[in-house]
């Protein structure tokens, strides 16, 4: 059995974000969680990645999966901000946040490896090992959580052993690392079947990191304020 990890080795403290912080609007959490730094202890390691893509959910709006109606699996959904509502898409596992209103959260739908004095290069190695390619092989970093399932896997997350859980600073914890993107782009959410409020632009990706997104938004064919916005940190919601 490993001893706790010794959070005092880094050379700060790391910036725990509160339940407060999540119990915010969906959209504005959304926003928000972009360069928030996610952190999941595997043994003695912290696996750790930047958030760079979010979607935001509302009970009232039909993409969400609350507005199907409670259930004791959407639990999570219906509580206070800052629970983990885990589900399984596409045979893999997802992570969503809970936010302020009953049914409202954010899915993390991708990140970047994040490597510091607390995630060393031995916590990449670890992520590789976790989520390979389809040869076997590691991943390069910048594929490593391109997208929600690809994410949980490379973190070691899953559902049966997060989902309505709260956060743990011993064992699962989203810090802030004072990392701020100059500039947010917002577009519509991805794979919202037809009908189902699939143009609401509920979707946020870091604009420096929008090719390791999901899908770039900023791809060839895309027209802005069109397809998508750009927004600085000072806008408001569109």
């Amino acid at each position: 059995m490993h001893d706790e990890p010794d959070l005092s080795t880094a050379s700060r403290s790391p910036q725990v974000l509160s339940d407060d912080f999540f119990n915010r609007d969906a959209r504005v959490l959304a926003r928000d969680l972009l360069g928030k730094v996610i952190r999941h202890r595997q043994g003695e390691l912290w696996l750790s990645a930047r958030i760079i893509e979010t979607e935001a959910y509302y009970c009232a709006e039909k993409g969400s999966h609350a507005s199907l109606g409670y259930t004791e699996k959407r639990r999570a959904l219906f509580l206070d901000g800052g629970h983990i509502y885990m589900y399984y898409a596409r045979g893999g596992d997802s992570l969503n946040f809970s936010a302020q209103g009953p049914g409202n959260a954010v899915l993390i739908k991708s990140g970047y490896p994040w490597l510091d004095d607390l995630s060393g290069v031995p916590s990449l190695q670890r992520m590789q090992l976790n989520n390979p390619n389809s040869q076997a092989l590691p991943r390069l970093p910048e594929k490593l959580c391109a997208g929600q399932t690809l994410l949980c896997k490379a973190l070691g997350l899953k559902v049966l052993e997060w989902d309505a859980e709260r956060f743990d600073p011993q064992r699962l914890f989203v810090e802030d690392v004072g990392q701020t993107p100059q500039q947010i782009i917002q577009t519509t959410r991805l794979g919202i079947p037809h009908g189902r409020d699939e143009h609401l632009p509920y979707r946020f990706v870091d604009a420096a990191y929008a090719q390791h997104c999901t899908r770039n938004p900023l791809r060839r064919g895309q027209i802005e304020d069109l397809d998508f916005y750009r927004l600085d940190r000072q806008d408001a919601h569109r």
